[in-house]
């Protein structure tokens, strides 16, 4: 078989009615479709005229039916029904083309032949494709619905039942999805069915017994060529094995044999020539539908396109246009009035109503950019707003009179800037971003009203505070009788000072009186609070103020001198003073005392712990009873007690035992400084040693050398002490500083000697030398050991600490150049040593030895 002349277009009934019979057989004898035996499918396509019925044909199945040329024009294109066969597609299928409806060549009265074309494809075919534009679905006149209407209705009274293939090609595909235009589509399908008036035999039969309906979508072949071509290869991929169980054919019941195909299609087309009563009502309506789409379609693209709208589009994307409303508005009347040309010869009802399907449309393209607009004035608005009310607070104006001028001229002009925005064309509403507007000054003025309050209200409290906290904690330092109504005082005069200036300064604001005077109220809380927290403060260290006042009363005297107790002072009076002093600050802090009226405390707690005992008397009986086993004070409320009577009573007692001691030493150093002034022996005594030593008094007195000796043995002993440290040596105790002592003093003896002996060979030498030189200048004879002599050696074996440089007085010029530093090694001892500077004595015992 020729594939070639198989996909040869042949016309099978003309224009006039006539089935081409002769034609019709050579094609069946070409394409061998008389041998395919059941083995073969019919598919027809019927639809409006120019529709691109012929092209979907061409573009799925291979074949060349005549195609119209768009460059002359639109215009009908195939007349009659024209048959071929497909190309590679198995198994072998038939197309046939039809003429489609509506078309302007047989005119608005003459559609029999519409109707009886339509009515014999779809009783040969097993497949029939419904051409149809997307926008007509959903329209009562538009989709062939007046047609199928009639076809259904013929059909089931020429022709037994017989499951056909019914698939509805929607073209120019728009972004609407397949799926929400199917069920409209078979809905519409249904409702026809419905409609349709049945045999008995039929009357309930349901659609799916003679028709399997299938939907699909072609974008347009015109703008989206290369889409349009992809998704018809897939649809091509539905045809393959179309007669096979569950293929695109359906139902296979009744098929003629191949080789009476011819036959039998000569005979339908006979019988339904006869019916010339068929009346399908005419397409003017649809037609008038699918060219107002196109126009429409054709508008929108323009305006999507229009480099001014992409422009204006780009603008209003980085900041607010001058002019936008003015801009767009110009636009969208351009392409409006485009339409209006086009389409002023169709129906005027479609006409309209497509319209208004274009106006929405592209109302709904440019709002974004509108709404952008009226985003960027929003912005700036506020900004604007806020920049405004801060230069009128700081020039010194109210704060409410500079939010009410500032929000006023803002608003305004938003409003007028929105007023711009808006075009012609549309109703747009800004009225909500105005309310937006209106509550973001809102929210910023009461978000710095706020900032504002609480920065005076805080700057009032510092205020407070600094002219409160140090003055009532002097207060309590010096605690006495007046200090309440001091603190009184000093609350009174701060709070006339400060609060009302807080009052002045809160009339800017134009608040409610009672809201004023609830913000002063509460800031005359906070100074009583500081108040208050400052003496619990205090009143938690009572304890330590109180041996402070005990210590200073006690140790010092009416003067503020430290007393000396030389054992004249009566320490039983001062101690009671002192505890006395003691006690009255207890009672100065054992309550808050706001009001003037006198209370009880001290007097309670003299009585009952300074003087020992107290008695309560009532009418007609007493009774002794301990008047601080309570936990309040008479006449003071609970909320300003800040030690309980219980608490005064346990205060006292620790207060007491630590207070103790000091009263113990004070008469300990009285003892002490009686018995050192007693220090002499008595007379007795002093006789009694000059009777029993006058021989040694007297053996001393011939012999002045043993006196000498007696002294030179005092020098060395308190040169040896000084060298050995013995202070220090006994600050760790008694016992570790005589073995300490008696372990340095054999070495630090011999080490003495060895220097002098050294020093004395040094200075002989020194002296014979000066004398060969200088035999007229007399020189005393040196000592054995000068002060000036270097003592590190000394001094480092025996730990000494260190020395400052010693000088003596000699008549020799070589050691009156010579000075002598003892610096103590650093690394044998980290603790700090004192200076230790040798007295009179010790540099005599160094010039002795």
């Amino acid at each position: 078989m020729d594939e070639a002349a198989a996909a040869e277009a042949v016309q099978l009934i003309d224009g006039e009615g006539e089935f081409a019979a002769d034609s019709a057989e050579r094609f069946m004898a070409a394409a061998g479709v008389a041998g395919c035996g059941l083995s073969y499918a019919v598919v027809s396509i019927m639809g409006p005229q120019s529709s691109g019925k012929s092209t979907l044909l061409n573009q799925l199945f291979g074949t060349n039916f005549r195609e119209m040329d768009a460059f002359r024009g639109r215009s009908q294109t195939t007349k009659g029904i024209w048959i071929a066969r497909c190309v590679g597609v198995e198994p072998c299928t038939v197309v046939m083309d039809l003429e489609g409806t509506d078309g302007r060549e047989r005119g608005e009265d003459d559609t029999a032949f519409e109707k009886q074309s339509s009515l014999f494809a779809l009783a040969i075919s097993d497949i029939v494709l419904i051409n149809m534009w997307c926008h007509d679905i959903g329209r009562e006149q538009a989709a062939n619905k007046p047609l199928l209407k009639t076809v259904f209705q013929v059909m089931m009274r020429l022709f037994s039942p017989r499951k056909t293939t019914l698939l509805f090609v929607i073209r120019d595909k728009t972004r609407t999805p397949l799926e929400h235009l199917e069920p409209v589509l078979r809905e519409d399908i249904q409702k026809i069915w419905n409609s349709v008036a049945k045999p008995e035999a039929h009357k309930d039969t349901p659609i799916s017994e003679f028709f399997n309906v299938q939907v699909t979508a072609l974008p347009s072949f015109e703008e989206k060529e290369e889409q349009f071509r992809e998704q018809v290869q897939q649809l091509r991929q539905r045809f393959s094995n179309s007669i096979a169980p569950g293929g695109l054919a359906g139902d296979r019941r009744g098929v003629i044999p191949a080789s009476g195909f011819l036959f039998s299609s000569q005979q339908i087309w006979k019988v339904i020539r006869e019916n010339k009563d068929l009346d399908l009502p005419a397409h003017k309506v649809m037609v008038a539908t699918v060219r107002c789409d196109e126009i429409a379609h054709e508008k929108f693209s323009c305006l999507t396109s229009d480099a001014e709208w992409m422009e204006l589009e780009s603008d209003v994307q980085s900041g607010p246009v001058p002019g936008f409303g003015k801009k767009l508005g110009y636009i969208v009347d351009v392409h409006m009035q485009e339409y209006d040309k086009e389409a002023i010869y169709f129906d005027e009802a479609v006409r309209t109503a497509k319209r208004q399907l274009l106006k929405s449309r592209v109302l709904n393209l440019v709002q974004p950019a509108f709404q952008k607009m009226l985003a960027h004035l929003r912005t700036r608005a506020l900004e604007k707003y806020k920049t405004e009310l801060n230069l009128t607070l700081e020039s010194g104006k109210g704060f409410a009179a500079a939010v009410r001028d500032t929000t006023e001229s803002n608003l305004n002009e938003f409003d007028q800037g929105c007023a711009d925005a808006v075009i012609e064309q549309a109703d747009w509403d800004y009225s909500k971003i105005l309310e937006k507007v209106r509550r973001d000054v809102e929210d910023h003025t009461l978000s710095i009203r706020e900032g504002k309050l609480s920065e005076l209200t805080n700057h009032a409290k510092e205020k407070l505070r600094k002219a409160l906290v140090e003055p009532v904690e002097s207060l309590f330092d010096a605690a006495g009788p007046s200090t309440w109504a001091s603190i009184r005082n000093l609350f009174k005069r701060e709070t006339e000072a400060i609060l009302p200036e807080f009052q002045k300064n809160l009339a800017g604001f134009e608040m409610e009186s009672a809201t004023s005077e609830g913000m002063v109220s509460k800031l005359r809380d906070y100074a009583r609070s500081i108040v208050e927290n400052k003496a619990k403060e205090e009143a938690g260290k009572v304890l330590m103020h109180m041996k402070e006042r005990f210590t200073t009363v006690f140790s010092h005297d009416k003067d503020s001198i430290p007393r000396v107790w030389t054992g004249k002072e009566d320490v039983r009076a001062i101690a009671k003073d002192a505890r006395s002093a003691a006690l009255k600050l207890l009672s100065v802090l054992a309550a808050i005392r706001w009001d003037e009226k006198p209370d009880k405390i001290e007097k309670i707690l003299t009585s009952t712990l300074l003087d020992g005992s107290v008695t309560s008397k009532s009418k007609g009986a007493s009774a002794s009873s301990d008047p601080l086993a309570s936990t309040t004070w008479e006449e003071v409320s609970p909320k300003y007690t800040l030690i309980t009577p219980s608490q005064c009573k346990s205060l006292w007692k620790q207060f007491k035992a630590e207070t103790e001691f000091a009263i113990t030493q004070a008469v300990s150093t009285q003892q002490a400084h009686k018995r050192g002034n007693g220090r002499l022996p008595p007379p007795w005594a002093m006789v009694a040693i000059a009777v029993l030593g006058f021989n040694e008094i007297m053996t001393l007195l011939r012999n002045p050398i043993y006196l000498f000796l007696l002294f030179v043995g005092y020098l060395l002993v308190k040169a040896l002490a000084v060298q050995l440290d013995i202070n220090r040596e006994f600050q760790n105790g008694v016992v570790p500083g005589i073995i300490s002592v008696t372990a340095k003093l054999i070495p630090t003896l011999q080490n003495i000697l060895n220097k002098v002996a050294t020093e004395q060979q040094q200075q002989q030498g020194h002296h014979q030398d000066a004398a060969a030189e200088a035999p007229q200048q007399q020189q005393p004879p040196p000592l054995l050991l000068s002060p000036r002599s270097p003592m590190s050696e000394l001094r480092r074996p025996l730990h000494m600490p260190f020395s400052p440089v010693r000088k003596a007085v000699s008549p020799s010029p070589s050691s009156s150049s010579s000075t002598v530093t003892s610096p103590r090694n650093a690394g044998e001892d980290q603790k700090p040593r004192q200076m230790v500077q040798p007295d009179n004595e010790s540099n005599n015992a160094y010039s002795i030895v």
